[in-house]
């Protein structure tokens, strides 16, 4: 159907910019655009400490109330301020993700067969790339050093890419031409025992979902929570609306089951109760309305959106919302940071 096919080409636009980007750095860029005031924020605040580096962040970022995936990405000051930047884009993706996973994670993988056969997308000094079946899978080669791939998103595919409304060609990702180059490494051992930081991010090709300590990882945001209300109506379009719910609700443990309940009761019970239980669980719902459609996909003043509070309470496991995937190492503030080193620059692109 034209629909779908449409559907499928605006997604990998929207999954260019990061398709190439190792698998962890892509889980972390999912997850933290479902918060895109909370990117702001944190880009704002690194913006604002531009002298904290290394162990002095991690610990730093270890108190913020953030979520997990957005503390991670401060450790990536260009990937941050590309998303704080490119904020309509970013908030795209964040929704577009939060409810339909699936077709993002499949996009990144048409995106990167693409880079693939264009002959932008091989095993280098700064990266291995493999191949299982269909699926490409990117890996830093070294796991304490993180080199972030800089590209034309619209030039390195091998074909014409339809570029992001507005986009910004930020320092640091953006590389003008066909190539893919290797610029500013990043030392990744200091997060090591935070359980927020890199090791603990990966993307399942099989489910087409992020994981985090290898469960998947559940948003809790409320910038896009039932937004398909607002602006996806199935009565309006004709066409059959993706439910996020429903699709999470197969091949589940008892306690997600559980979890999916407690959604599906804040979906069909808009009462006063309700609102104090979302108040209760930390992420208050974005005030939306039917004729508000940009307030309720994210792309307002983000002042003006969710003042929720993602602290530790805020990370998953596989079991459901609420709770931390705490496995030995994991644990919000546990140990603390590990290795020597920190951001390191290099003197000039790599290719």
């Amino acid at each position: 159907m034209q629909w779908k096919v449409s559907l499928e080409n605006s997604t990998r636009e929207l999954v260019a910019p990061i398709a190439l980007y190792p698998d962890s750095l892509v889980a972390q860029i999912l997850s933290a655009a479902t918060f895109p005031e909370r990117v702001v924020e944190a880009n704002r605040w690194i913006q604002a400490h531009p002298n904290l580096k290394g162990e002095a962040l991690a610990r730093a970022m270890d108190q913020q109330p953030w979520d997990p995936s957005v503390k991670a990405l401060t450790a990536f000051p260009s990937v941050l301020g590309n998303m704080d930047k490119n904020l309509s884009w970013t908030s795209t993706l964040g929704d577009t993700y939060y409810n339909q996973p699936q077709d993002v994670m499949a996009a990144v993988q048409v995106m990167r067969q693409k880079a693939e056969r264009a002959g932008n997308l091989k095993t280098t000094q700064q990266q291995v790339v493999k191949t299982e079946g269909s699926t490409i899978i990117i890996e830093s080669a070294d796991p304490e050093v993180v080199y972030v791939p800089a590209y034309d998103p619209w030039a390195v595919y091998g074909v014409v890419i339809v570029a992001w409304p507005g986009w910004y060609h930020y320092s640091g990702v953006w590389y003008s031409g066909t190539y893919v180059y290797f610029g500013v490494s990043v030392y990744v051992g200091y997060y090591y025992y935070y359980g927020w930081g890199w090791h603990h991010w990966g993307c399942d090709w099989h489910h087409h979902w992020v994981e985090h300590d290898h469960y998947r990882y559940y948003s809790r945001s409320r910038t896009y929570y039932n937004r398909n209300r607002y602006y996806r109506s199935s009565s309006r379009s004709g066409h059959e609306t993706y439910s996020r719910e429903g699709n999470r609700a197969s091949n589940r443990s008892s306690g997600e089951r559980a979890n999916a309940n407690n959604h599906g009761n804040a979906n069909n019970q808009r009462t006063a109760n309700d609102h104090r239980t979302a108040n209760n669980q930390k992420e208050a719902s974005p005030r939306s309305s039917e004729g508000e459609t940009r307030a309720a996909r994210g792309y307002g003043d983000v002042r003006g959106q969710s003042n929720a509070r993602t602290g530790g309470s805020s990370h998953y496991n596989h079991g459901g919302e609420g709770s931390y995937s705490a496995r030995g190492r994991s644990s919000v503030g546990g140990g603390g940071p590990h290795g020597a080193g920190g951001f390191h620059g290099v003197g000039g692109p790599h290719r």
